[in-house]
This record gives structure tokens, sequence and C-alpha cells, in this order.
């Protein structure tokens, strides 16, 4: 028996991997890639078409005409006899998107007229002359009765009473991207609501703004639901006699710090304490 050795021969189990193996693993990473690609496209057919489907897709720049369409939908549906001031808007940042991303949330409000008692009458009229599409109602909550309604893109309602003759209406667009960030729609044309401003800041000895702040909302049949707001003065308190004459002696509400009355088509709203004195005039939309 020959001792030699045969170098040249080739294990069966030797390291090249076979040719099948390596077509296999191509045609896996190419079905890989076009899926990818697929989906890709998808997506951004998705975003360009489709309407959002969470809150994260839809920027505060365009939320912020929802909101402010839903404050006059409020306002109209608050009744112009019953309104009394249009809130300015609240932008707080500083909230998380996503544990990634910062936000940021705009809220604004509606004050409605509601006398003791009739808190959830009030609200439930309000529900009722919502949109349809809002699905509005109105069910018990922790301190009273409360509205809840879904103004549309996410755009929260929600409405309850503050126990001072009043009911606060809230438009909450929660926690989203800012985007360009929100753009209150330009104000209208002055109207009687700042001369009726300046008559009960001169009633109470406080000078008039030179320009007050004017906070406004789309009405939907047209034109703007408006508030004409003073600045917060500090001084003595005044009396709300002073503005008894302006009211006719009627006013729609006494309820020490607050009171409003109206005066023609505008319902003037004052606050008053020992720490400021602040006013504001409203006139709403037309029904």
């Amino acid at each position: 028996m020959s001792g030699a050795v045969q170098t040249d021969w080739a294990s069966s189990t030797g390291p090249a991997a076979p040719a099948p193996a390596r077509s296999r693993r191509r045609w896996l990473l190419a079905a890989t890639v076009a899926w990818a690609l697929l989906l890709a496209g998808l997506t951004w057919v998705s975003v360009r078409d489709d309407p959002p489907t969470v809150r994260e897709q839809r920027s505060l720049d365009q939320a912020g005409p929802v909101v402010d369409r839903a404050v006059g939908e409020l306002a109209l549906a608050a009744g112009a006899a019953d309104l009394l001031e249009l809130g300015p808007a609240r932008v707080a940042s500083g909230c998380r998107v996503t544990p990634f991303a910062d936000g940021a949330r705009l809220r604004r409000e509606v004050g409605v007229l509601a006398a003791t008692g009739d808190e959830r009458a009030v609200l439930a009229g309000i529900a009722e002359r919502l949109p349809a599409s809002w699905r509005a109602g109105v069910g018990p909550g922790v301190d009273g009765p409360e509205l809840h309604a879904d103004a549309g893109e996410f755009v929260a309602v929600e409405g309850r009473p503050t126990v001072d003759g009043r009911v606060r209406l809230i438009v909450d667009t929660g926690c989203r991207p800012v985007g360009t960030g929100y753009r209150p729609a330009p104000a209208t044309a002055l109207g009687p609501e700042t001369a009726a401003l300046s008559a009960a800041l001169r009633a109470v000895d406080r000078p008039a703004d030179a320009a007050p702040e004017l906070v406004t909302a789309p009405c939907p049949g047209g034109g703007f639901a408006r508030t004409a707001r003073s600045a917060n003065g500090s001084g003595p308190a005044p009396s709300t006699a002073a503005l008894a004459p302006l009211a006719g002696n009627a006013p729609l509400l006494d309820q020490p710090p607050v009171y409003a009355y109206r005066t023609g088509a505008v319902t003037v709203l004052a606050e008053i304490s020992s720490d400021a004195t602040r006013l504001a005039a409203t006139v709403g939309c037309p029904r």
C-alpha cells in the first residue's frame, strides 16, 4: 500500500457556497429593496391624498383655521344675546408629539351667559345648534354638566360651568407639530364693540385703550364675531354701580366680581376685583 498523500483532492463539504444559495440571497435582497421602495411610494401617496388618521399628521398651522371656524360656530350656537366674550388664542409649547419630537397646542375659549341652575340647559341648547358632524352631546362631569364635541381634524370642543353665571367653551388642538405656527386671521375693521368698550372704561374711570386688543372668529354665514378687550387695569377697584346707567339698571349678570350688560348689539363684560379691572365688549354672529 502506498503512503503517498494526494494534495489536489477537494472535500465535498468545503467552504465554497453552492451557486443556487448565492442566487437565492441576491433574489431576497432585490425583493427587500423593491418592497421598501413600494412602501415609501405608498406612504407618500397616502400623505398627499388621504385624510389624516392621527392628530400628529396635522401641524398647528393646519389646525389653526379649524379652531377659528369652530369658535365662530360656537359663537353662532350661543346666540348673540348670550355670547359674552371671545377669548384670544393661547399657544403653549413644550409638549411632546412623540418621545423624540417637541410640539405645541392651541386653545381658544368662548364665554357664554348661563344663570346658576341653567347651565345644563344652556349647554344642551348649544349642542343642538352645532353642526351634526360634530356629534355634540352633554353629559355629567366632575363639577357639573359638560359638553363634548369633535370639530373635525382632531380638534376637541368642551364646555363646562364656571360657577359665576357663565359657561366656558374650550376649543383645543391637543399637542401637535408646530409647522409654520399659528397665524390668527387679520383683525377686521373696528365696529360698535370698540365704542361700547370706551364708554365702559370711562364709566369706571379707566383710560380708554388707544388700540384695544381685537379678537375675531369667522361666522358660518359670513362676517365675523368680534371682541374688543382692554388691558388689565390696576388701582382701586371701581364699583359696578358705575356701569348701571349703561346697563339701563338691567344687567345680564351681576355676580361680583363679574358684571355684564347689553347695549344695542354689543355685550359688555366686566371683571372687577381688588387686583385688576378687565372689560370686554363683544358682537356675535347673526342667526
